[in-house]
């Protein structure tokens, strides 16, 4: 799904809430504390697409994510007395560790709520950084509403995963590497969840190349910038559902809205199953380890490789994926792509039924990956066994293949 943002036609927006300038000025504060990232090409997307694919390999920022940028930035502009009191913020994983280490090597205390499934490796990490860290609510804007309830009883000093100039404008620092290191791109591709990223991105890159178009990526569950596009204002979902933990917003930022509306060429909506096909591919092809949110970009590409003008840029904005959450997201993305069947299937409960159905699938040349039986389902007769059979499969006419060979032989198929 494409949604249009108003197009941007000219190279300053000095009514905008950050500038270009804000965004020379926050690299130099990041200098030493933010790597420059590395800019890789693929060969597979830029087939599907048919011009060059560069991948902003930011997953492999310090912290795992673009988010230090932000946080860095908006921490270091306090006052003496404003780090004395702390910082605290919200936050389901990357802006927690974002937080975490730009307030521990600038010296200054910080709390971080995090959502009660918060992934296990984020929360590990965010207090190894130095965080104290308290778990409340089950979606970050619930957690958000703890973290300012919080600021205003202590007075310790918000840090906002998005809604901050500092922190769009740290954000921003990523398009001017970018600028640097593929001056011919014509298309940036980037996930969007509250907005500071992109945000920051487009103020950056619409300043000095306005030629270039930018593209914002949100899942399909958790997509609040279309509707808010459409009424001219932030809009709230009522609810949000999404595996991309690090994109799950459900409502855009006062500060990115602003600029996303009036810089931003399109926003566009993946499926859950395109995310876990990109995760898939940036892990095979790529041999980068990319979080869900940090695929989107990769998604939009998958779902509409014909619809981007190339040379084209896609940002993987972190790679922090909980391996169990990897796990299930790999095996949904090889289901996705048609290299894994699941099959139900009801057989004679006799000896060796089992081994000529594996028989079977070793001549349809599946790889068994597990094996489940039923017995006492009240649905199966006195000499019958269900089967689930679990396989990795060559591709969607692969798949086609296995169920009908399988049915050929006489086997009842149930799924």
């Amino acid at each position: 799904m494409v949604t249009s943002a108003a197009p941007s036609t000219a190279s300053g927006h000095p009514e905008l809430p950050v500038s270009l300038d804000a965004v020379r000025l926050a690299r130099k504060t990041l200098a030493g504390v933010a790597r420059t990232t590395a800019v890789e090409g693929s060969r597979h997307l830029s087939a599907l697409v048919g011009s060059p694919v560069h991948l902003k390999c930011e997953n492999l920022q310090r912290t795992g994510s673009f988010k230090l940028r932000g946080a860095y930035v908006r921490i270091a502009g306090l006052t003496p007395e404003e780090r004395r009191r702390g910082v605290v913020a919200a936050s389901a994983g990357n802006h927690a560790q974002g937080v975490a280490l730009a307030a521990s090597l600038l010296g200054v205390p910080a709390t971080v709520f995090m959502p009660v499934g918060a992934p296990l490796p984020k929360v590990a990490a965010t207090r190894d950084y130095g965080a104290r860290v308290r778990m409340h609510g089950q979606v970050v804007d619930e957690t958000l509403t703890a973290a300012e309830e919080y600021a205003q009883a202590t007075g310790a000093v918000l840090i906002h995963p998005f809604d901050h100039p500092d922190v769009v404008a740290g954000q921003g620092t990523l398009a001017l590497e970018l600028l640097e290191q593929c001056p011919e791109v014509r298309t940036v591709v980037v996930g969007v969840g509250g907005g500071g990223l992109l945000a920051g991105m487009a103020v950056a890159i619409k300043a000095l190349r306005p030629d270039v178009r930018v593209v914002g990526v949100q899942a399909e569950g958790s997509a609040a910038y279309p509707p808010s596009l459409r009424a001219g204002r932030p809009v709230a979902l009522g609810s949000v559902s999404t595996m991309a933990d690090g994109i799950k917003v459900g409502r855009p930022g006062d500060v990115p809205f602003e600029i996303i509306r009036t810089l931003v060429d399109d926003i566009r909506t993946v499926s859950e199953d395109a995310l876990s096909r990109a995760l898939l591919l940036c892990l095979e092809r790529a041999k980068l380890v990319v979080e869900p949110a940090g695929a989107s970009s990769v998604a939009a590409l998958l779902s509409a490789p014909d619809s981007f003008e190339g040379p084209v840029a896609a940002v993987l904005s972190g790679g922090n994926v909980d391996p169990l959450v990897l796990q299930r997201t790999l095996r949904h993305g090889m289901a996705a792509a048609g290299r894994y069947l699941s099959l139900r299937l009801r057989l004679s409960d006799r000896p060796g039924a089992l081994a000529a159905l594996l028989g079977e699938l070793s001549v349809a040349d599946a790889n068994v990956l597990d094996v489940g039986h039923v017995r006492t389902d009240p649905r199966l007769g006195l000499d019958e066994v269900e089967v689930e059979v679990h396989m990795e499969t060559k591709g969607p006419q692969h798949c086609v293949e296995v169920a009908s060979g399988l049915r050929a032989a006489g086997y009842t198929v149930m799924s």
